[in-house]
Protein backbone atom coordinates (compact mmCIF):
# COMPACT_ATOMS: atom_id res chain seq x y z
CA UNK A 1 0.00 0.00 0.00
CA UNK A 2 1.27 3.44 -0.89
CA UNK A 3 1.74 5.97 1.88
CA UNK A 4 -0.20 9.24 1.90
CA UNK A 5 1.49 12.34 0.55
CA UNK A 6 3.58 13.66 3.43
CA UNK A 7 4.38 17.31 2.89
CA UNK A 8 8.05 17.83 3.64
CA UNK A 9 9.12 21.04 5.40
CA UNK A 10 10.03 23.71 2.89
CA UNK A 11 8.16 21.98 0.05
CA UNK A 12 4.93 23.46 -1.26
CA UNK A 13 2.03 21.54 -2.73
CA UNK A 14 -0.95 22.45 -4.89
CA UNK A 15 -4.03 20.47 -3.93
CA UNK A 16 -5.36 20.74 -7.48
CA UNK A 17 -2.40 18.60 -8.56
CA UNK A 18 -3.06 15.85 -6.01
CA UNK A 19 -5.53 13.16 -7.06
CA UNK A 20 -8.37 12.80 -4.56
CA UNK A 21 -9.33 9.46 -6.15
CA UNK A 22 -6.03 7.66 -5.59
CA UNK A 23 -6.65 4.18 -4.18
CA UNK A 24 -3.22 3.99 -2.48
CA UNK A 25 -2.39 0.85 -4.44
CA UNK A 26 -5.16 -1.16 -2.75
CA UNK A 27 -6.80 -3.60 -5.16
CA UNK A 28 -10.43 -3.11 -4.16
CA UNK A 29 -12.83 -2.61 -1.26
CA UNK A 30 -12.54 -6.24 -0.16
CA UNK A 31 -8.75 -5.97 -0.03
CA UNK A 32 -9.13 -2.73 1.93
CA UNK A 33 -11.37 -4.38 4.51
CA UNK A 34 -8.77 -7.07 5.16
CA UNK A 35 -5.96 -4.56 5.47
CA UNK A 36 -7.99 -2.37 7.78
CA UNK A 37 -8.93 -5.27 10.05
CA UNK A 38 -5.26 -6.24 10.39
CA UNK A 39 -4.16 -2.70 11.19
CA UNK A 40 -6.99 -2.11 13.66
CA UNK A 41 -5.96 -5.22 15.57
CA UNK A 42 -2.37 -3.96 15.67
CA UNK A 43 -3.61 -0.52 16.67
CA UNK A 44 -5.44 -2.00 19.65
CA UNK A 45 -2.25 -3.76 20.76
CA UNK A 46 -0.22 -0.57 20.45
CA UNK A 47 -2.85 1.44 22.29
CA UNK A 48 -2.58 -0.89 25.25
CA UNK A 49 1.22 -0.57 25.19
CA UNK A 50 0.98 3.24 24.92
CA UNK A 51 -1.32 3.33 27.94
CA UNK A 52 0.87 1.00 30.01
CA UNK A 53 4.08 2.82 29.10
CA UNK A 54 2.59 6.15 30.13
CA UNK A 55 5.35 8.38 28.74
CA UNK A 56 3.84 9.44 25.43
CA UNK A 57 0.54 10.51 23.88
CA UNK A 58 -0.74 10.44 20.30
CA UNK A 59 -2.67 13.41 18.93
CA UNK A 60 -4.52 12.84 15.65
CA UNK A 61 -5.70 16.01 13.89
CA UNK A 62 -8.31 15.58 11.15
CA UNK A 63 -9.25 18.40 8.80
CA UNK A 64 -11.26 18.41 5.58
CA UNK A 65 -13.70 20.34 3.47
CA UNK A 66 -17.38 19.84 4.31
CA UNK A 67 -18.40 16.20 3.60
CA UNK A 68 -14.71 15.31 3.52
CA UNK A 69 -15.20 12.33 5.82
CA UNK A 70 -13.96 13.45 9.23
CA UNK A 71 -16.77 11.71 11.12
CA UNK A 72 -16.58 8.60 8.94
CA UNK A 73 -12.84 8.27 9.46
CA UNK A 74 -13.25 8.54 13.22
CA UNK A 75 -16.09 6.02 13.18
CA UNK A 76 -14.27 3.40 11.10
CA UNK A 77 -10.72 3.79 12.40
CA UNK A 78 -11.11 4.87 16.03
CA UNK A 79 -14.20 2.86 16.99
CA UNK A 80 -12.13 -0.27 17.59
CA UNK A 81 -9.96 1.43 20.19
CA UNK A 82 -10.51 1.08 23.93
CA UNK A 83 -12.64 4.15 24.80
CA UNK A 84 -10.89 4.34 28.18
CA UNK A 85 -7.72 5.38 26.38
CA UNK A 86 -9.08 7.46 23.51
CA UNK A 87 -10.77 10.87 23.58
CA UNK A 88 -12.40 12.52 20.54
CA UNK A 89 -12.83 16.30 20.66
CA UNK A 90 -15.00 18.08 18.09
CA UNK A 91 -14.26 21.77 17.83
CA UNK A 92 -17.29 23.91 17.05
CA UNK A 93 -17.64 27.69 17.06
CA UNK A 94 -15.87 28.94 20.21
CA UNK A 95 -17.92 29.66 23.31
CA UNK A 96 -17.94 33.02 25.09
CA UNK A 97 -15.50 31.61 27.65
CA UNK A 98 -13.15 30.39 24.91
CA UNK A 99 -13.32 33.74 23.13
CA UNK A 100 -12.16 35.44 26.31
CA UNK A 101 -8.84 33.57 25.99
CA UNK A 102 -6.31 33.25 23.20
CA UNK A 103 -7.40 30.93 20.36
CA UNK A 104 -5.05 28.12 21.45
CA UNK A 105 -6.39 27.98 25.02
CA UNK A 106 -9.14 25.50 24.23
CA UNK A 107 -6.69 23.41 22.21
CA UNK A 108 -4.27 22.97 25.11
CA UNK A 109 -7.15 21.88 27.33
CA UNK A 110 -7.99 19.06 24.92
CA UNK A 111 -4.48 17.71 24.29
CA UNK A 112 -4.40 14.04 25.34
CA UNK A 113 -2.66 13.08 28.56
CA UNK A 114 0.31 10.74 28.47
CA UNK A 115 -0.80 7.21 27.69
CA UNK A 116 -3.81 8.43 25.73
CA UNK A 117 -4.83 8.84 22.10
CA UNK A 118 -6.60 12.10 21.34
CA UNK A 119 -8.49 12.82 18.13
CA UNK A 120 -9.35 16.35 16.99
CA UNK A 121 -12.36 16.61 14.68
CA UNK A 122 -11.42 20.02 13.31
CA UNK A 123 -8.80 21.81 15.37
CA UNK A 124 -6.70 24.91 15.93
CA UNK A 125 -6.36 25.08 12.15
CA UNK A 126 -9.87 26.50 11.94
CA UNK A 127 -8.23 29.71 13.10
CA UNK A 128 -6.32 29.99 9.83
CA UNK A 129 -9.13 28.53 7.71
CA UNK A 130 -12.69 29.68 8.40
CA UNK A 131 -11.59 32.89 10.12
CA UNK A 132 -9.52 33.71 7.03
CA UNK A 133 -12.15 32.80 4.44
CA UNK A 134 -14.91 34.67 6.26
CA UNK A 135 -12.62 37.55 7.21
CA UNK A 136 -13.37 37.22 10.92
CA UNK A 137 -9.93 38.64 11.72
CA UNK A 138 -7.59 40.68 9.52
CA UNK A 139 -4.71 39.13 7.58
CA UNK A 140 -2.18 40.66 9.95
CA UNK A 141 -3.72 38.55 12.72
CA UNK A 142 -4.23 35.15 11.07
CA UNK A 143 -0.92 35.28 9.17
CA UNK A 144 0.99 35.22 12.48
CA UNK A 145 -0.83 32.10 13.58
CA UNK A 146 1.15 29.75 11.35
CA UNK A 147 4.25 30.49 13.42
CA UNK A 148 2.31 30.29 16.68
CA UNK A 149 0.82 26.94 15.73
CA UNK A 150 4.22 25.55 14.72
CA UNK A 151 5.70 26.63 18.04
CA UNK A 152 2.81 25.13 19.99
CA UNK A 153 3.08 21.82 18.14
CA UNK A 154 6.84 21.74 18.65
CA UNK A 155 6.33 22.24 22.39
CA UNK A 156 3.90 19.32 22.46
CA UNK A 157 6.28 17.10 20.49
CA UNK A 158 9.16 17.91 22.82
CA UNK A 159 6.95 16.92 25.74
CA UNK A 160 6.04 13.48 24.47
CA UNK A 161 2.96 14.19 22.32
CA UNK A 162 3.31 12.59 18.90
CA UNK A 163 1.25 14.57 16.36
CA UNK A 164 -0.37 13.13 13.23
CA UNK A 165 -2.16 15.61 10.97
CA UNK A 166 -4.47 14.40 8.20
CA UNK A 167 -6.06 16.49 5.49
CA UNK A 168 -8.81 14.36 3.90
CA UNK A 169 -8.65 15.44 0.27
CA UNK A 170 -11.86 15.19 -1.76
CA UNK A 171 -12.70 16.65 -5.15
CA UNK A 172 -15.38 19.27 -5.72
CA UNK A 173 -17.42 16.80 -7.78
CA UNK A 174 -17.25 14.24 -4.97
CA UNK A 175 -18.45 16.85 -2.51
CA UNK A 176 -21.44 17.54 -4.79
CA UNK A 177 -22.26 13.82 -4.85
CA UNK A 178 -22.11 13.57 -1.06
CA UNK A 179 -24.25 16.67 -0.57
CA UNK A 180 -26.85 15.22 -2.92
CA UNK A 181 -26.80 11.97 -0.94
CA UNK A 182 -27.67 13.96 2.19
CA UNK A 183 -30.79 15.19 0.40
CA UNK A 184 -31.79 11.88 -1.20
CA UNK A 185 -31.16 9.55 1.75
CA UNK A 186 -33.56 9.98 4.68
CA UNK A 187 -30.95 8.60 7.03
CA UNK A 188 -28.66 11.46 6.02
CA UNK A 189 -31.19 14.31 5.84
CA UNK A 190 -30.23 15.50 9.31
CA UNK A 191 -26.68 16.13 8.12
CA UNK A 192 -27.73 18.60 5.43
CA UNK A 193 -27.68 22.32 6.07
CA UNK A 194 -28.33 25.19 3.69
CA UNK A 195 -25.07 26.62 5.01
CA UNK A 196 -23.27 23.74 3.27
CA UNK A 197 -24.19 25.27 -0.08
CA UNK A 198 -22.99 28.70 1.00
CA UNK A 199 -19.65 27.21 2.06
CA UNK A 200 -19.40 25.30 -1.23
CA UNK A 201 -19.48 28.61 -3.10
CA UNK A 202 -16.22 29.44 -1.31
CA UNK A 203 -14.47 26.26 -2.47
CA UNK A 204 -11.52 28.02 -4.14
CA UNK A 205 -10.94 30.27 -1.13
CA UNK A 206 -10.96 27.29 1.23
CA UNK A 207 -8.58 25.39 -1.04
CA UNK A 208 -6.16 28.33 -0.93
CA UNK A 209 -6.47 28.54 2.85
CA UNK A 210 -5.87 24.80 3.26
CA UNK A 211 -2.86 24.91 0.94
CA UNK A 212 -1.27 27.71 2.96
CA UNK A 213 -2.01 25.97 6.28
CA UNK A 214 -0.48 22.73 5.00
CA UNK A 215 2.54 24.40 3.40
CA UNK A 216 3.27 26.75 6.30
CA UNK A 217 2.66 24.22 9.07
CA UNK A 218 4.16 21.00 7.76
CA UNK A 219 7.16 20.60 10.03
CA UNK A 220 9.65 17.90 10.94
CA UNK A 221 7.86 17.34 14.24
CA UNK A 222 4.31 17.54 12.86
CA UNK A 223 4.10 17.04 9.08
CA UNK A 224 0.81 17.11 7.21
CA UNK A 225 -0.47 13.94 5.54
CA UNK A 226 -2.64 14.61 2.48
CA UNK A 227 -5.01 11.62 2.26
CA UNK A 228 -6.92 10.94 -0.99
CA UNK A 229 -10.46 10.61 0.36
CA UNK A 230 -12.86 10.18 -2.56
CA UNK A 231 -12.70 6.43 -1.90
CA UNK A 232 -13.64 6.00 1.73
CA UNK A 233 -12.18 2.51 2.03
CA UNK A 234 -8.77 3.71 0.83
CA UNK A 235 -8.95 6.71 3.16
CA UNK A 236 -9.56 4.54 6.21
CA UNK A 237 -6.71 2.18 5.36
CA UNK A 238 -4.28 5.07 4.89
CA UNK A 239 -5.15 6.69 8.22
CA UNK A 240 -5.04 3.42 10.17
CA UNK A 241 -1.66 2.44 8.70
CA UNK A 242 -0.19 5.87 9.47
CA UNK A 243 -1.36 5.60 13.08
CA UNK A 244 0.18 2.15 13.44
CA UNK A 245 3.49 3.37 12.00
CA UNK A 246 3.51 6.44 14.26
CA UNK A 247 3.04 4.35 17.39
CA UNK A 248 5.60 1.78 16.27
CA UNK A 249 8.16 4.57 15.91
CA UNK A 250 7.80 5.50 19.57
CA UNK A 251 10.19 3.74 22.00
CA UNK A 252 7.30 2.11 23.86
CA UNK A 253 7.98 -0.59 26.43
CA UNK A 254 6.09 -2.56 29.02
CA UNK A 255 6.83 -1.16 32.49
CA UNK A 256 8.47 -3.43 35.01
CA UNK A 257 6.61 -4.53 38.09
CA UNK A 258 7.31 -2.55 41.24
CA UNK A 259 7.58 -5.74 43.26
CA UNK A 260 9.67 -8.91 42.88
CA UNK A 261 7.20 -11.20 41.14
CA UNK A 262 9.43 -14.22 41.72
CA UNK A 263 8.57 -14.02 45.40
CA UNK A 264 4.80 -13.83 44.89
CA UNK A 265 2.98 -16.98 45.94
CA UNK A 266 -0.68 -17.41 45.05
CA UNK A 267 -2.34 -20.02 47.25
Amino acid sequence: MKSPLIVRPGKRIRLSRVSASDDAGIANKTDAQGRLATDLERLRELQQLLYADGRFALLVVIQAMDTGGKDGTIRHVMSGLNPAGCVVTSFKAPSSEELSHDYLWRIHKAVPARGMIGVFNRSHYEDVLIVRVHKMVPREVWSKRYRQINEMERTLDENGVKILKFYLHISKSEQARRLKARIDDKAKNWKFSAADLDERKLWSKYQAAFEDAINECSTKWAPWHVVPANKKWARDCIVARAMVEALEELPLRWPKSKIDLSKVVIR
